[in-house]
């Protein structure tokens, strides 16, 4: 049931959305600025990703096929669909209604938008507690088969890979235009350009890892693989060992057994600056940037290896995927929220120009829209071709973009596999998913 794992991640992402609307909605009331940038961003997403590609899909399979099955989805399925059909045009009324708040009516856009997203949730909590557990017991083994077929067309121009594209290229605007409170809080939204196809030939190798703080074994016998150009997600729940692993990998924490060949070397007993030289480069948990430093200098000091020829260029590409770091380049990295430290903290790894990221954690205490933004990034950096191991408590989401997972518990790797067979499994969904 692939398919419902599509829903559902959309309906994460929605239900994200409409909460940091009503959040912007409540400092507005409260005397903050209006951002009809940020608005515009929000309408052409949901004209774009909701309207014209999420409910058609439902409409189209989903919902045709249940209505075929079963007589009590009729009522159901009636209010759903008017749902659906209603949305372009409550759409075009907020739209009036923001350009009426450029003059001033401000308390009248700020209730419309509660209502929107009242209703929302409310369309997004029906198909969750009735849809969706009525579409799994009255369809089909070849229902499912169709629907999922459709869900993951990646030719189809309303929801294939293109598309998907734009969708992402959306949210980042999103997510770069929204009030600093909830997103970057930039003037403008810069982009998230996909590149070139990875290749797949082996990039790193880890047989029997094991690492200690004192007497107590943190890591114990770690066996990992990472291909050239995959995203390997390593989940787990908080203590398990994700952070001392990328901390063994980069060097900063000493391995008591065990080896790691990197790019066809071995590289076990090399010290973490060469490490960096060779091309593992991490994004630690918690952001750690250096406070005091100018933005633009802790950018520069995740190249220190690199000839100063291309510092500049790759300054640049940086500034084009997060323009609010280009705003304040010149500001204390310690005067940025926490959504943007998070952005410096993934530029400056980049700025070593990885053959390997180590993302650990790059969600953590961030806004919902910004947890969203980061997988966004994360997805791009992937299509590039770049070669990631994302450590996340958040397992859904980094299980859903990876290739392939690995499950540690205490210090050990208790199943691997490609993301959507974890997604799947019923002892992952119960302990980290929440399913």
């Amino acid at each position: 049931m692939q398919a419902i794992q599509i829903i559902q991640a959309e309906h994460s992402k929605l239900w994200r959305l409409a909460t940091t609307i009503n959040t912007v909605a409540e400092e507005i009331d409260a005397g903050g600025a209006l951002t009809p940038e940020f608005f515009d961003a929000v309408f052409d997403y949901i004209e774009s990703f909701v309207d014209q590609s999420h409910h058609p899909k439902e409409d189209d399979y989903l919902f045709r096929l249940l209505r075929q099955r079963t007589d009590q989805a009729a009522q159901l399925l009636s209010q759903l669909e008017a749902d659906h059909r209603g949305g372009p045009d409550t759409l075009k009324s907020l739209r009036q209604s923001l350009g009426r708040a450029r003059n001033g009516e401000l308390a009248q856009f700020t209730n419309a938008l509660r209502d929107y997203t009242e209703g929302l949730k409310k369309h997004i909590r029906t198909e969750e507690r009735d849809l969706i557990p009525l579409a799994k017991e009255a369809l089909t083994a070849d229902d499912w088969q169709e629907i999922n077929r459709a869900f993951l067309d990646n030719q189809d121009p309303l929801f294939g890979e293109h598309a998907k594209e734009e969708f992402r290229e959306l949210y980042h605007r999103i997510a770069a235009l929204a009030p600093e409170s909830v997103g970057l809080g930039g003037h403008s939204s810069g982009e998230l350009k996909p590149g070139a196809a990875p290749r797949v030939d082996l990039l790193l190798k880890v047989s029997g890892l094991e690492s200690s703080y004192g007497r107590i074994k943190a890591l114990k016998g770690i066996d990992f693989e990472v291909r050239r150009g995959e995203t390997v997600a390593l989940v787990g729940a908080n203590g398990a060992g994700k952070t001392t692993f990328l901390r063994a990998l980069s060097g900063v924490q000493p391995m008591g057994a065990g080896s790691i060949h990197f790019d066809g070397r071995d590289i076990s007993k090399l010290r973490s600056d060469l490490r960096m030289r060779a091309g593992i480069c991490q994004c630690p948990e918690g952001r750690q940037v250096f406070g005091p430093l100018s933005i633009d200098d802790n950018l520069r000091l995740g190249a220190y290896t690199q000839p100063k020829s291309q510092v500049a260029g790759d300054l640049e590409k940086i500034f084009s995927m997060f323009p609010i770091l280009k705003e304040k380049r010149r500001l204390p990295a310690g005067t940025l929220s926490g959504g943007q430290q998070q952005m410096l903290a993934i530029g400056r790894a980049l700025m070593g120009r990885p053959k390997l990221l180590l993302l650990d954690e790059p969600s953590m205490g961030l806004a919902p829209l910004l947890v969203e933004e980061v997988f966004n990034v994360v997805k791009t950096l992937k299509s590039e071709g770049m070669t990631i191991i994302l450590a996340e408590q958040n397992a859904f989401a980094a299980l859903a973009i990876a290739d392939r997972g690995y499950v540690m518990e205490t210090g050990t790797i208790t199943l691997s596999g490609t993301g959507q067979e974890l997604i799947s499994n019923e002892q992952v969904r119960a302990a980290y998913l929440g399913m």
